[in-house]
């Protein structure tokens, strides 16, 4: 396990506790006081300093428990997800234990709190903020890691987003379903919601690792595909070649915002989280733009209520600290707001959210399977918890149905 002795300062160093003084200390009182409030009304199981707080339910247990108040005291939206990577604490379901805690967000602080902690919450650095000068250096952070890295986790497709599996009788997704399968039944759907066919000139916004342009061009379509990472970049395109579809698919790095042409649709998969709520509008705009009259763009999209989203918008969490920099999730109705002033109207919206907790479940647990060729990868333990603590955290977030994914259509008016 990590500690803090054995931990790497010149490799993590914003894991280094900040030093002890008057307003540290008060504010891990405090942190202290919130945190053993709320855990005693949750359906948890916490084990602390010898005490056993919540009302019964997925256990947490903490090892260190100075370190971890003060962790999530001086750095109150980063901190319990630090304190997770270090070792401080651990849980044996750890998603089970974060989606609880994210069924219960709204009311984990007091309500007159929560305007106060907004005063003390971190902004996202300025260099974050989707602008043109920063895309391709904030992608990079997750998306260049190292293609080997995501080869060990994801299925054969190498499709870095929600699956559709097949469905039990009550409309949930069929737990333990076959992944490969059901990656490709959800491309194939969002090349039909796009009409996509024998002919079609598609463009494609955020390449992944070519599976989508992969699964068009085998439909007949013209496929120009866009990113800004230079490792799916590379991997896409030796995939391409390996397939003999050079001739039909162009991987360019290339940002949204400088695509020239017209096309006959245009889909894009969770991309739009990484866009920044400052340029929706833009990045929605640039499809306007580019697309035929007619054309229909399809996206898939993660979502998140309404009011979080204005709530959250201008804090740096710990998502967007070790994962997503600049990343943010939208809500449908900001979307939707966003396409005001194009000919962009929505025409159907589907909701998913149910099949990413399982497809995130399946993730982490080839994950957590393949440790050691992680570690060979030359990734240290440190990392492995924040990756297996993103990925539980992610899917806590669909399980609770605090976040949601969406199918989105957009048909382009005729005559504009």
């Amino acid at each position: 396990m990590t500690t803090l002795t054995t931990l790497a300062a010149s490799h993590w160093p914003t894991l280094v506790l900040p030093p002890r003084t008057r307003t540290t200390d008060l504010r891990v009182a405090v942190a202290r006081r919130l945190f053993t409030s709320a855990v005693d009304r949750l359906d948890v199981t916490v084990e602390l300093d010898g005490r056993i707080l919540g009302a019964g339910g997925p256990r947490m247990t903490i090892h260190r428990s100075d370190e971890f108040f003060r962790r999530l005291g001086s750095q109150p939206s980063t901190g319990f997800g630090e304190s997770y990577m270090t070792g401080a604490w651990d849980a044996d379901d750890l998603g089970g234990f974060l989606t609880v805690l994210a069924a219960g967000i709204r009311t984990l602080v007091p309500r007159p709190l929560q305007v106060m902690r907004s005063a003390v919450m971190p902004r996202p650095p300025r260099d974050e903020r989707g602008d043109k000068a920063d895309t391709q250096r904030v992608v990079g952070h997750h998306y260049d890691l190292s293609n080997e890295l995501f080869e060990t986790f994801l299925d054969p497709t190498m499709t870095y987003s929600s699956a559709l599996f097949d469905e039990t009788d009550t409309g949930t997704p069929v737990v333990g379903g076959d992944l490969e399968q059901a990656q490709e039944r959800k491309l194939d759907r969002l090349l039909d919601l796009a009409h996509v066919g024998d002919g079609t000139h598609l463009l494609e916004i955020g390449s992944g690792w070519g599976s989508l342009a992969l699964r068009a061009a085998r439909r007949g379509a013209r496929v120009r595909t866009i990113t800004l990472s230079v490792a799916q970049q590379q991997l896409a395109r030796e995939r391409i070649a390996e397939a003999g579809l050079q001739d039909r698919i162009d991987v360019d790095l290339c940002d949204y915002r400088d695509v020239e042409g017209r096309y006959d649709a245009v889909v894009s998969i969770e991309m739009i989280e990484a866009v920044g709520w400052r340029h929706w509008s833009t990045y929605l705009a640039t499809i306007d733009r580019v697309l035929e009259p007619g054309g229909r763009a399809a996206i898939q999209a993660i979502t998140m209520p309404h009011d979080r989203m204005k709530a959250t918008r201008n804090t740096q969490t710990w998502v967007t600290r070790y994962i997503f920099p600049g990343g943010f999730l939208p809500s449908t109705r900001a979307l939707e707001e966003a396409t005001a002033g194009t000919s962009l109207r929505l025409t159907s919206t589907e909701a998913i959210g149910a099949h990413y907790a399982e497809t995130l479940r399946q993730w982490d647990e080839t994950f957590l399977a393949k440790a050691d060729d992680v570690r060979a990868l030359g990734f240290d333990d440190t990392f492995r918890r924040m990756w297996h603590f993103y990925l539980q955290y992610s899917r806590a977030g669909f399980d609770s149905g605090y976040l949601d994914d969406h199918h989105l259509v957009w048909t382009k008016e005729s005559g504009r």
